[in-house]
């Protein structure tokens, strides 16, 4: 008797290149590369070719200004986008849901940014820096929990994800209140028109992205010769975008601001923030004594990131979780939460870009910036996965991946 035909078909075999990209992993790890790339290029006989290419003008800008301030508008664009969406229909949409991991963010912005003032009180110079340690890089930080996978409890990635965002919502405020100069009212008044008829598109549920896009071009060239930097032009974008889909239509992801972020996502995490990374951490390490590192500048963010991140994160968490405002992530030990707030210490991407801020055409103190970051980055990096890898994990943590 001839056995059935099964009707199953054969799975796909998933190639490595499309496994590496789909890993939430990925985006921290090609970071990492670009990161080693630059340092390389710029202690190598490159170096003068690459900070050239840098230097070089295209349309009125140097590659570098492209780079930081067109590219990391469309970076700013997904991030706004994303807080929006937690904020209204995510992890954030509701206050229980916001009160940890928002005290935490607080924590995680005030105590690095004491940390940097007392560590650089003698050097008035040095005060504009304030807030390079505040920020925290959510693609380095959730690349460290991917690649410690079922170590970490599901809540903590939740937890940190919701504090990075928030984390992200703190430093565009800063960069608006505290890194703007020489403003054209002009501009402005161009800007705020530009923003009132993205509004008028909301407004009328126009669903087509098109005209969103083609007046934030415009509302961004506006905030570029505003004297406000050009990225938050990419936040106030990602605002007027419309969350919900057209009432003809009943799939959420038909909404414009997802299909704009689904859109985004790879771009960004693949080209943009590679490219930011290899153009900004390039610094020359020649010359680079023991004073040099422990000068106040890169001792004020490196320590700021290390120390100041995880004392702000898990102080502020413990205190909140003390008083009853809020509740211990499911199934995390308090050593895992721990490492969490180690994490947050990653501040890379956000950080070199405030530092870009706080001290332009000063290459001195450019460069002591990113070696504060490079340092504060790695140390948090390694010692939150060290502790994590053998920080004991809650009883029902363990059940639930052994039934995994």
């Amino acid at each position: 008797m001839d056995q059935p035909k099964s009707s199953s078909k054969p799975k796909r075999r998933v190639s490595l290149m499309r496994r590496f990209f789909d890993s939430e992993a990925s985006g921290g790890m090609i970071l990492m590369g670009v990161t080693v790339i630059a340092l390389v290029l710029a202690n190598s006989p490159l170096a003068d070719a690459y900070f050239g290419a840098l230097k070089t003008y295209v349309f009125g800008l140097s590659i570098l200004h492209w780079i930081n301030d067109a590219l990391m508008a469309v970076f700013f664009l997904l991030v706004g986008l994303e807080i929006k969406r937690e904020m209204l229909d995510g992890q954030l949409s509701t206050w229980p849901r916001r009160i940890l991991p928002g005290i935490a963010a607080l924590g995680g912005m005030i105590v690095p940014a004491l940390v940097y003032l007392a560590i650089t009180r003698n050097e008035p110079h040095l005060y504009d820096g304030w807030a390079i340690p505040a920020a925290t890089d959510i693609a380095f930080a959730l690349g460290v929990l991917a690649v410690l996978g079922s170590r970490v409890p599901t809540s903590l990635k939740i937890f940190l994800t919701a504090l990075a965002i928030l984390d992200d919502l703190g430093a565009i405020i800063i960069i608006a209140l505290f890194y703007t100069s020489d403003l054209s009212l002009t501009m402005l008044g161009a800007a705020a028109v530009c923003l009132l008829v993205l509004v008028a598109f909301n407004r009328f549920s126009i669903t087509s992205l098109v005209p969103y896009l083609l007046v934030g071009a415009v509302l961004w060239f506006c905030v570029l010769q505003s004297g406000i930097h050009a990225t938050l032009a990419g936040v106030a974008l990602a605002l007027a975008i419309p969350l919900h889909p057209n009432p003809k239509k009943t799939r959420a992801e038909d909404a414009p601001l997802h299909r704009l972020e689904h859109a985004l996502h790879a771009p960004v995490a693949y080209g943009i923030i590679p490219i930011f990374g290899l153009a900004n951490a390039g610094v020359s390490l020649s010359g680079l004594s023991l004073d040099a590192l422990l000068s106040p500048l890169p001792l004020g963010i490196a320590m700021g990131l290390f120390i100041g991140k995880q004392v702000g994160v898990y102080a502020f968490s413990w205190i909140a979780i003390r008083l009853g405002f809020a509740d211990v992530p499911a199934g995390a030990s308090r050593l895992q939460c721990y490492g969490v707030a180690l994490l947050c210490g990653i501040g890379f991407t956000m950080s070199l870009f405030i530092g870009a801020l706080a001290f332009p055409g000063a290459p001195e103190l450019s460069d002591a910036t990113k070696i504060g970051v490079l340092m504060g980055s790695g140390l948090s990096a390694l010692a939150g996965y060290i502790l994590l890898s053998f920080a004991p994990r809650e009883k029902r943590q363990v059940r639930e991946a052994r039934s995994m």
